[in-house]
């Protein structure tokens, strides 16, 4: 079986990632035979595939163009009656039954009010559930969450609005990625990307002076990019395999478009480019992959139910979710996020706040994209990485974690939890379709090759 090493550039897409110690072939392998068929199918059960969301937050830094009015653009909400009563009564941060008692409570810091929580619990338990509701773990968010109170705020099937090609993209579209790569990325304005169609040599140069900064870069900052890169990346990917090929008497077809894969990701099409490109969607997969393992010991708690209302699928949820931690602790390879932030304790700290800054910015412009399909899984995917980045960076307070109750030292929302696996599901689909590129553009290769002999027979005969 080839590897996607040979899909575009078998000398540059190959081999150890940089800044870690993992080969692409292990990571094909280990996605296709252990990790995509089962985070498929979580992605499939109630509590993962419903997701509160406000596409209507106004953009924070410039004039919003308008919303896209392509009709693939549009995102349809969820009907309230479709969504799993444990879900649509559950507080924001409540994911499990005995969480689900204090759900009609506005304030949980009143006393008078606590009848709600089963009367079986403790005092102590009680006051743990207070904290917990209490608990402003902002200083540890990497993203901007969405306010799930806010009336804006829709549940929204993900199954039913799936992340592809909708034909929003022009200045609108490149304003948000350039502002994410100019002003987020620890780039100096003196040096321009490859490719970078807003750029003075619009994106004709071959990258040299820009990879001669990244790699004098710390490895938090590069890292750093790598991970931008990488969600680009993936979300390019998406487009490209669920692209409006055909629409007849009102019904579209969708598939994979080797065009656009080429002109994305092709090593002459993009000068070099798109190697760096899918290397850098691996290295993004391994460090959610690595918050995966390390956030296991959190949900394998008893008081974690992922909580639905429907205890049987509840159960089974859970059990497949636990099966996914212990196939991704399996993997012998992980990213050593010990070795960032790893100097002296006052300048790591100063570099951790502003890396966290810097990616909750990120996740702000989400806000400005102009079509609500491609904001709604913007925001998903940015959240996802940011949960996952509020994992890494929390590993004492997740070993400290209490097992039956609550924890006021480390806690996800719901809305976190739905974020991050389905974020990891989208990573482990780009991978996959990277594989069924590589079959399409081998049997184009071969049909080449067989018209081509065919060609040559023909002249011979003559």
């Amino acid at each position: 079986r080839g590897s996607v090493s040979d899909l575009v550039a078998p000398s540059e897409v190959t081999g150890v990632l940089d800044d870690c110690l993992c080969d692409i072939d292990s990571i094909d392998n280990f996605n296709t035979f252990k990790i995509f068929p089962k985070i498929k199918k979580l992605q499939e059960r109630d509590y993962f595939r419903y997701y509160k969301v406000n596409l209507k937050r106004p953009c924070p830094f410039w004039a919003e163009d308008g919303h896209c009015s392509i009709k693939d653009c549009h995102v349809e909400p969820c009907p309230e009656s479709k969504i799993p009563v444990g879900i649509k009564a559950g507080n924001s941060n409540k994911y499990s039954k005995v969480a689900n008692n204090t759900k009609e409570l506005e304030d949980c810091e009143q006393a008078s009010k606590l009848g709600a929580i089963n009367s079986t619990l403790s005092n102590q338990s009680k006051e743990a559930f207070i904290d917990w509701a209490r608990y402003d773990d902002s200083q540890d968010h990497f993203c901007e969450l969405d306010d799930e109170r806010s009336p804006a705020a829709q549940y929204v099937d993900l199954l039913l609005n799936p992340e592809r090609y909708t034909g929003y993209k022009g200045s609108s579209a490149w304003r948000v990625w350039n502002s994410i790569y100019e002003e987020n990325c620890f780039k100096p304005r003196s040096v321009y990307r490859p490719l970078n169609p807003l750029a003075p040599s619009r994106g004709e140069d071959d990258g040299e002076s820009f990879y001669t900064w990244l790699e004098g870069l710390c490895l938090e900052k590069r890292v750093f990019y790598k991970l931008i890169s990488g969600l680009h990346a993936s979300i390019n990917l998406h487009l490209c395999a669920n692209y409006l090929l055909d629409e007849t008497w009102g019904k579209p077809s969708w598939g994979p478009n080797m065009k656009e894969f080429k002109r994305r990701f092709d090593p002459v099409e993009t000068k070099g480019e798109g190697p760096r490109r899918l290397k850098n969607l691996y290295f993004l997969y391994l460090i959610e992959l690595r918050a995966l393992s390390k956030v296991a010991p959190y949900f394998e708690r008893s008081v974690v139910d992922l909580y639905t209302g429907n205890v049987q699928e509840d159960a089974d949820t859970k059990t497949l979710l636990l099966n996914i931690f212990q196939d991704t602790k399996s993997f012998p390879m992980h990213f050593d996020e010990k070795s960032m932030f790893a100097g002296d304790k006052k300048g790591a700290k100063s570099l951790k706040e502003e890396f966290r800054l810097h990616f909750k910015n990120i996740s702000r412009i989400m806000d400005c994209v102009g079509c609500d399909k491609c904001r709604l899984w913007g925001k998903l995917q940015t959240q996802g990485l940011g949960t996952a980045l509020k994992i890494l960076f929390s590993e004492k307070e997740i070993q400290k974690l209490p097992e039956n109750s609550p924890s006021k030292g480390f806690q996800l929302t719901r809305q976190e939890i739905v974020a991050l696996l389905n974020a990891f599901g989208r990573l482990s689909t780009s991978i996959r379709e990277l594989q069924n590129f590589k079959v399409l553009l081998q049997h184009s290769r071969d049909t080449s090759t067989v018209w081509w002999e065919r060609g040559i027979l023909r002249c011979h005969c003559i």
